[in-house]
């Protein structure tokens, strides 16, 4: 019964997350690039969208440490790094630099495919292709978490 739990919050939560992506157009390239060009034609709304998830992330974060254990799960798992190094720089680089290129970052553009169109496709495709060559090239780059 827990793994069933676990799949529907897991499910609500992406539908939470995706319609989120929608109604905000973190979906659409153009709106977030807007947003990016601060010297140019400057689109601040998507402040306010990171601004409301930043409070929604507050407000659970600090629910969920005065929890013994998950609503849906048997522990949480924690980080057990706070160390800010070259890859967590470099990841947040290169993740910056991609979002400026393109318009997307992992999530809205997993929400996007729902429109069907091939550059969106191409972009899922490629961003698969980086992790599967990150995870083969790099099998011991991964940092364990803590289970609490």
């Amino acid at each position: 019964m827990t793994h069933m739990k676990s799949s529907f919050v897991a499910l609500l939560a992406g539908l939470v997350f995706g319609t989120g992506l929608y109604v905000s157009q973190m979906v659409n390239p153009a709106k977030v690039l807007a947003f990016l060009d601060v010297a140019g034609n400057w689109d601040p709304s998507l402040a306010f969208v990171m601004a409301g998830a930043l409070v929604v992330t507050v407000l659970g974060n600090t629910i969920a440490r005065k929890r013994s254990a998950p609503f849906a799960g048997s522990s949480f798992q924690w980080p057990t790094s706070r160390q800010i190094d070259a890859r967590l720089v470099g990841g947040a680089a290169l993740f910056g630099i991609g979002w400026g290129l393109v318009g997307f970052c992992p999530g809205p553009a997993l929400a996007a495919l729902a429109f069907g169109l091939w550059p969106v496709a191409l972009f899922v495709a490629s961003m698969v292709v980086g992790m599967a060559a990150y995870t083969f090239l790099l099998p011991s780059a991964g940092r364990p978490v803590q289970s609490t």
